[in-house]
């Protein structure tokens, strides 16, 4: 049975990066690579019990499951052999290596358990253990047509859900309550759920940037900030707003107009060939002759795709270049202990001229300088 695109084109790119490296089969464990390669959808139930691999020689591709999966493997891994163990995952992957003759096999050593690769290396004594985490990640970097579609949906449901709840929204109401209702929203509009614990940290609370919707009630003249995404078919959309509702403090008026001004500088900037450090730093220097420069502690963006934080980073440290494909979020963000926070996130597509903003949602304050 035939592969059918994207999945083809996918497995084809993975086995010349096997090629060039030497390798001459890898082991797939992560949950979103299985699925970005083979079309499987599963799941794993919990960090210790896995819903399958995936094996891939230079000819032959396996999915090895359990029985549970038997029937859902078939239907959704369409051109792979599906191998059903009974005796468990490490011995069903070790049959393999001795049935394929494998001397190099790659692996995700940022996923892979301990106590595979030992049964795996003491079965097969000759057996080289590559890791190679980077050779799935970089395919996934750069988004092909599908994916930016299913993306872009995913986007325009978190949009249209944020506007409701913006509707919805007057003090009183806690943290909690308005993320149920946000959540709401995104199912009525036909999304499988959020792609990421939904965000909304108001006050004091909005100095966290990762910080858990709580019973605290919102107030007018306070920031609120919404980190939100919804997730359709695997994809995930990844935006934030901050809000004020009533007349904002000059503070406030300060730190977002700020924050602002360094996603725009940043979205202006990036583009093909652009170090992701160097992207970091269009918005960081900004916010740095801005006097707020320790208050913006985290990168400037991420990758986004089948999970939230992918690659690439637009980080300070480990530097790679933007490439056109790539998804990736735009999210200054400044914090103050005690008093709140502004964060601001765009989804950007990058192109051959530069980059295009994927989002629709307009609500930014235009508030004169304080």
């Amino acid at each position: 049975m035939n592969i059918p695109e994207p999945y083809a084109g996918r497995l084809n790119a993975l086995r010349k990066e096997m090629k060039a490296n030497n390798l001459s089969a890898m082991l797939v464990m992560r949950p979103e690579n299985r699925r970005y390669l083979s079309g499987y959808t599963a799941s794993d139930p919990q960090l210790d019990e896995s819903s399958g691999c995936l094996f891939i020689t230079l000819r032959r591709q396996y999915l090895l499951t359990d029985f549970r999966y038997e029937i859902q493997a078939g239907q959704e891994a369409k051109g792979w052999e599906i191998v059903i163990y009974t005796t468990g995952q490490a011995s069903a992957v070790g049959r393999l290596v001795k049935k394929g003759k494998v001397d190099r096999l790659a692996f995700e050593d940022d996923f892979l358990t301990v106590k595979l690769h030992g049964y795996l290396k003491e079965e097969n004594k000759d057996l080289e253990m590559v890791p190679a985490p980077e050779l799935v990640r970089n395919l996934r970097a750069v988004k092909d047509e599908s994916e930016v579609r299913l993306m872009t949906k995913a986007l325009r449901i978190t949009e249209k859900a944020f506007v409701r709840t913006m509707e919805f929204l007057k003090p009183g109401l806690t943290e909690l309550e308005i993320v149920r209702y946000l959540q709401d929203r995104f199912a009525e509009y036909g999304s499988e759920g959020p792609a990421f614990d939904s965000i909304v940290a108001s006050g004091p609370n909005a100095a966290l940037p990762h910080a858990v919707p709580s019973k605290r009630k919102i107030k007018e003249g306070e920031t609120i900030i919404f980190d939100i995404g919804a997730k359709y078919q695997g994809y995930g959309a990844d935006m934030s707003r901050t809000i004020v509702l009533g007349k904002p403090s000059p503070w406030i008026v300060k730190i977002y107009n700020l924050v602002r001004e360094a996603q725009l500088a940043a979205i202006k900037g990036m583009k093909p060939g652009l170090l992701t450090s160097d992207a970091d730093a269009l918005a960081r220097c900004v916010i740095e002759e801005g006097g707020y420069g320790p208050n913006f502690g985290h990168s400037l963006g991420h990758g986004v795709g089948l999970v939230t934080h992918e690659a690439p980073s637009l980080s300070r440290f480990r530097p790679v270049e933007l490439e056109p494909g790539m998804i990736v979020t735009v999210e200054p963000g400044i914090y103050l202990e005690g008093r709140g926070g502004v964060r601001l996130e765009e989804m950007v597509l990058i192109t051959d001229a530069g980059v295009k903003v994927l989002n629709r949602d307009k609500t930014f304050y235009r508030w004169p300088k304080a």
